[in-house]
């Protein structure tokens, strides 16, 4: 089902990382589409530039990893949208700068995987579920998208510390999910495949980008899954 670009109007949704890649597609399309956005990243001027770009989208500079940015970056969502619908957990890091084995990673590297990967999107979710709950008490869409990775399934030599967050964030999802859909809030993890995007790049220098697929694909397909699952939601209710 190839979802209405007008089943996402007024839908107020954040985006981490959402300067780059795939988040940068995903807010794109969204302002194309009609939604509300905020969106999230650490770099002040390329925050300051997409939001030029995208005139309505609002902009946040936070890192996602840090804990003590948690509570502050929810409550300016919620201030910037009046509410929140969707969350896209998109921000994510690969750990170590040059992939290597686990026998040779750092933990301080391991740790920032994780603090990126798995530990931001569950403090920023947690921090956010009053206002998502509050969306499904309204009658509103409630939904928590985990950007997740093949990763997470498949040992890939080298990629430990990232596919370890990988895999953790999708078993933390499917666990949410479970918890909190009598809520009306439902959480998934969404796998947007191999991307031509800079953080594969620095993984994986010598990759053809034609056979990559283009960031704007992805998000597409995201978003058409989003708005799939509303319309079923709404049907059912």
């Amino acid at each position: 089902m190839n979802a209405s670009n007008n089943s996402l109007a007024g839908l107020r949704v954040a985006v981490t990382g959402g300067t780059s890649g795939l988040g940068l597609a995903l807010v794109a399309q969204l302002h194309r589409r009609g939604a509300k956005v905020a969106f999230v990243a650490r770099d002040a001027a390329r925050v300051a530039a997409v939001a030029a770009k995208f005139p309505g989208a609002h902009g946040i500079v936070a890192d996602v990893a840090s804990k003590e940015a948690t509570h502050p970056l929810a409550l300016q969502i919620t201030s910037a949208l009046g509410g929140l619908d969707v969350l896209v957990n998109n921000a994510s890091t690969l750990g170590p700068a040059a992939l290597v084995p686990l026998a040779d990673t750092e933990c301080e590297d391991f740790e920032a995987a994780l603090a990126a990967n798995l530990m931001g999107p569950f403090r920023l979710t947690k921090a956010l579920l009053g206002a998502l709950a509050s969306s499904a008490r309204q009658g509103r869409p409630a939904l928590v998208v985990n950007i997740t990775s093949d990763a997470g399934v498949n040992a890939y030599p080298t990629w430990g510390a990232y596919g370890a967050s990988k895999a953790a964030l999708a078993h933390m999802s499917r666990t949410w999910d479970e918890e909190l859909k009598e809520h009306g809030v439902r959480v998934i993890g969404h796998d947007p495949g191999d991307m031509d995007t800079p953080m594969h790049a620095q993984a994986l220098p010598d990759a053809d980008p034609a056979e990559l697929k283009a960031p704007s694909t992805s998000a597409a397909e995201l978003l058409d899954r989003i708005a799939t699952m509303l319309v079923r939601e709404e049907a059912a209710a």
